[in-house]
């Protein structure tokens, strides 16, 4: 089934932009990853450049990757998001996984990949197709502000939407470590199934690996998500 979303997204188009007006905000997309790390290397001292859009390491052609950022009216960087098409060759993903785990590890030093697993949750046996995965989801830190505001909800939101203008994926998946997901911040995000035990990442200096749950949207999740009234979700800012 194909889903045509240009014409059925346009009410989420018109509110959201009115919301991060509101805000004062300013999204810029691109596919130029060289550009993408520099902006986060120079401006996201906090969290480094996540693996998987490291385009010394892979090939992010321009047609199958995207980046997102958000800047404030100051222009200060607030928020990213990444994607690109994972080509599964005809696998599910849970069989793609098993040897490609690696590729999604946690932006921080000192994993053991050797020591690390993968285990495939139910949904991994059953993303297939034309598949997208999605992450770099970062909000800058000022309570209030940005985080708890609800902005979180719209910003992924144009994410998703951007992925299926794109590439009308069949799903779209992504890893979410299990005390950020503990917080709701996949449903937040508009992922309407979240999976745990997927990853479990052994990391020098930490007694217990880090555990990552599988998140992921099929296309008519993404359909029913980007059909909800975002302004519902949202504190308008005064």
């Amino acid at each position: 089934m194909t889903i045509h979303f240009p014409r059925d997204a346009a009410p989420f188009i018109a509110t959201s932009r009115d919301i991060l007006r509101s805000y004062g905000i300013e999204i810029t997309i691109g596919s130029n990853f060289e550009d993408y790390s520099a902006i986060i290397k120079s401006e996201r001292k906090v969290q480094n450049l996540g693996a998987p859009f490291d385009y010394e390491k892979y090939q992010l052609k321009e047609n199958q990757s995207f980046w997102l950022i958000g800047r404030n009216a100051e222009g200060d960087l607030i928020h990213t998001q990444a994607a690109k098409k994972v080509p599964l060759k005809g696998n599910s993903l849970a069989t793609h996984l098993l040897t490609r785990f690696r590729d999604f590890p946690p932006p921080i030093p000192g994993v053991d990949f050797e020591r690390s697993r993968y285990r495939a949750t139910p949904g991994a046996h059953r993303i297939k197709g034309n598949v997208v995965y999605h992450g770099e989801v970062w909000m800058a830190p000022e309570e209030g502000r940005y985080r708890g505001s609800g902005l979180s909800t719209v910003l992924a939101r144009t994410g998703l939407l951007e992925v299926m203008r794109r590439w009308n994926a069949d799903y779209i998946y992504g890893f979410m470590l299990r005390q950020v997901a503990f917080k709701g911040f996949a449903e937040r995000m508009g992922y309407m199934h979240n999976e745990p035990g997927a990853l479990a990442w052994h990391v020098a200096g930490r007694e217990q690996p880090l555990e990552a749950f599988l998140t992921y949207l099929s296309q008519e999740d993404a359909k029913f998500v980007l059909d909800i009234p975002v302004e519902d979700l949202v504190a308008q800012a005064a």
